[in-house]
C-alpha cells in the first residue's frame, strides 16, 4: 500500500479556497491520509511554497502526530489539547499561516508534505524551526505523500 494524502478542501493542483489563506480566515485545511507503513510510529507534516520570491517559504510544520491518527482536522492548530508539536513557520508563528503570495504573482503552489516516521517523537527544539524539524523527519521517513494546492492574490 502507498501512503496517500488528500484534502476535502481542495483537489490536487487546484485552487485553495480563500478561507484557508492568510487574507481569508487563515484556517488550517482538513487533511486525511491512508496507506501508512505498518511500522509507522508517528507522522510529520510540512507546508511550503516553492514559488515564493525569495526562495521556498514554509507555512506550517507539525511533528509528533500520533501513529494512530489518519487525519488533521480543520483548524487543528487552534485545538485546545493538541498532541502534535507545531514549529515556527517563516512568518515567525508556531501555527499554520495560509497562502499569501504577492499580488499580481502567477499562482503559487502550496505543497503539503506528510512523512510516516519510524520514531514516536522527534526531539528537535521548537526554536529550531520547520527546516530543522523536516531535516530530522527525513532521516526517519518510511514513506512520504504530498497534496498540492494553488493560490493567487488578485
Amino acid at each position: 500500500m502507498t501512503l496517500t494524502l488528500i484534502s476535502k478542501a481542495f483537489a490536487q493542483d487546484q485552487p485553495i479556497p480563500k478561507k484557508y489563506a492568510r487574507a481569508g480566515e487563515n484556517l488550517f485545511p482538513p487533511l486525511t491520509w491512508s496507506g501508512a507503513p505498518e511500522e509507522t510510529r508517528s507522522f510529520a507534516l510540512m507546508v511550503e511554497d516553492p514559488d515564493a520570491p525569495h526562495g521556498t517559504f514554509r507555512h506550517c510544520g507539525i511533528a509528533n502526530i500520533p501513529a494512530q491518527w489518519c487525519a488533521l482536522a480543520e483548524s487543528v492548530d487552534t485545538a485546545p489539547e493538541q498532541a502534535p508539536r507545531f514549529y515556527k513557520n517563516d512568518f515567525g508563528n508556531a501555527r499554520y499561516d495560509g497562502p499569501q503570495p504577492p499580488a499580481g504573482d502567477r499562482p503559487h503552489h502550496y505543497i503539503f508534505r506528510l512523512a510516516a516516521l519510524d520514531v514516536p517523537k522527534l526531539s528537535v527544539p521548537d526554536a529550531a524551526g520547520i527546516s530543522a524539524m523536516w531535516a530530522e523527519a527525513k532521516k526517519h521517513a518510511l514513506a512520504e505523500a504530498t497534496v498540492t494546492g494553488t493560490y493567487q492574490t488578485h
